[in-house]
């Protein structure tokens, strides 16, 4: 078991509890020290990279479970000292980096690859989440736990939330995919960091003329010194053009050049909602003389959406489980922890109970610290889902 030291939660894995540092712990702020996770090192990091920095340099080969033992066998050389999972993708590395053909280690997939940055995304696509089980035969030995192994150190941007890399060179429609990724960057911009979509737009016409006009010279100038080494002459005009095509064809100058799908803010919104999961609003007349309306936004559809998501239909089971209260101590975590709700025959029944909770608030659009009385008041209802932890409302 691992033993939160700020608050004395216990979770079994030690992914686990980094997840919990990550949810309970990252409001404390600059001044908080974050502490290493391991009870005898007495470390403090300043933020959470450093932590990560500090687990993979001084920790990482102490293994998460005393009772775990595995060694690994690489199948080309024939070594079987490979104690940890690292040591033995570290050891197919050196063989990647030395043009060696490696096969995918894991069942049923016959992948296989020399270079060794082809290989690494291939595993990131394919094999990002596995455990030991998955290994092929007579490449694990020894008795282990079945249970999914999570990256917690080296595949740390996943717990962080980051996607995993795409392999654009054996990606059939890259250009695709650079063009959503790039969406999802400037959505990213607008929505959680709050950029002005003025300010977006006058950056993507920088990045237009970075892309096209200044980078023309550098490619003509490239094209140039390419053919002179291989003793070509070509006519200038054909340089030009070359160095022309190869702007245009840029797939991020395809994306937010004049004309392209991302140029404008009204071009990005139509992008966004044909491209993400948008759910639409939709208007109700409350009084046509008087021209009163409301905007709704479907509570099913946006739960339908939330729920496709494999992370969060994963909380919103785990959160739903009552625990029993031992002893006479009560212990109130939430209003489900309550009398009334634990007698409901409705609520507490056995299957699932999607819980919404619903509130309200009126405000002043034209001056939201006012009274919110006047005739520029709305009034708003929210709702959040009372299933999950309260770190993930």
């Amino acid at each position: 078991m691992w033993k939160c030291k700020d608050c004395s939660a216990e979770v079994s894995r030690r992914s686990e509890l980094l997840k919990h540092y990550r949810l309970k712990h990252s409001h404390f702020g600059r001044g908080h020290h974050i502490k290493c996770l391991y009870p005898e090192c007495p470390c403090l990091l300043k933020t959470w990279n450093s932590l990560l920095t500090h687990l993979s340099r001084n920790h990482s080969n102490t293994p998460e479970h005393s009772d775990k033992f595995a060694t690994f066998s690489c199948q080309l050389c024939g070594c079987s000292e490979l104690g940890t999972e690292r040591e033995y993708f570290v050891h197919i590395s050196r063989h990647l980096k030395n043009n060696e053909t490696v096969t995918c280690m894991f069942k049923g997939c016959d992948y296989k690859s020399n270079i060794y940055s082809t290989f690494k995304s291939h595993k990131s696509r394919k094999h990002s989440l596995h455990s030991l089980v998955d290994f092929k035969e007579d490449i694990v030995r020894g008795s282990f736990a079945t249970e999914t192994a999570e990256h917690d150190v080296s595949n740390a941007e996943e717990l962080w939330g980051d996607k995993q890399p795409v392999d654009l060179e054996t990606s059939n429609d890259h250009e695709d995919v650079v063009q959503l990724k790039l969406a999802a960057v400037l959505l990213k911009l607008e929505n959680i960091f709050h950029v002005p979509s003025a300010a977006v737009d006058e950056l993507l016409e920088e990045f237009q003329y970075l892309l096209g006009t200044a980078s023309l010279c550098s490619a003509a100038k490239v094209i140039q010194d390419t053919l002179n080494s291989h003793s070509l002459q070509i006519d200038q005009s054909v340089i030009e053009e070359l160095a022309s095509a190869l702007c245009t064809s840029n797939p991020v100058y395809k994306s937010v050049g004049k004309g392209c799908p991302l140029a404008t803010s009204f071009k990005r919104k139509n992008f966004y909602k044909e491209n993400f999961k948008v759910v639409e609003p939709v208007e109700y007349v409350l009084d046509e003389k008087n021209k009163r309306t409301f905007q709704y936004v479907p509570v099913l559809k946006v739960l339908q959406q939330l729920f496709s998501d494999c992370h969060v239909l994963a909380k919103v089971l785990d959160g739903s489980r009552i625990t029993e209260q031992s002893g006479e101590e009560v212990i109130y975590r939430s209003f489900r922890e309550g009398l009334f709700f634990k007698e409901n025959s409705f609520l507490s029944a056995g299957e699932l109970r999607v819980l919404l909770n619903l509130y309200i608030d009126d405000f002043e659009i034209c001056n939201p610290l006012g009274t919110s009385r006047k005739k520029h008041k709305i009034c708003a209802i929210y709702w959040t889902i009372s299933n999950l932890p309260p770190a993930c409302h």
